[in-house]
């Protein structure tokens, strides 16, 4: 299954990028959880620095693979089966497959309450 790698890379970056969104709406739920009281804690602060350094992280990777796939010539192929089958979760896997163009595997718009059997 040979793919065009800016492609496959586009798809990468499109799901580092879920993945940011993801993590930084956990911040706002820790604080509605713990309340004012949070802000006074040393490691409860710790623990929020950490979500925000985890977003601008994966935000940095995100935009650093897609600066470097604007240079890579687009006859660059790569067989992505293999990788394929090591991504677990059935949403990513279709995400990055082939066919797809910058979806996310994440259903971002789901409410409040729903979830997956796995």
């Amino acid at each position: 299954m040979e793919e065009n790698l800016p492609e496959v890379l586009m798809r990468v970056v499109s799901e580092l990028h879920d993945v940011a969104y993801l993590i930084e709406r956990i911040e706002p739920q820790l604080l509605d959880i713990g309340g004012d009281q949070i802000m006074q804690s040393a490691d409860a602060m710790k623990v929020l620095q950490g979500i925000d350094l985890a977003v601008q992280k994966t935000r940095g990777l995100a935009e650093f693979i897609d600066t470097i796939t604007a240079t890579i010539p687009s006859e660059w192929v790569v067989d992505v089966a293999t990788a394929l089958s090591l991504v677990k979760l059935t949403e990513m896997q279709k995400s990055l497959g082939a066919g797809m163009r910058h979806g996310h595997s994440q259903p971002l718009t789901k409410a409040a309450g729903d979830f997956d059997f796995f």
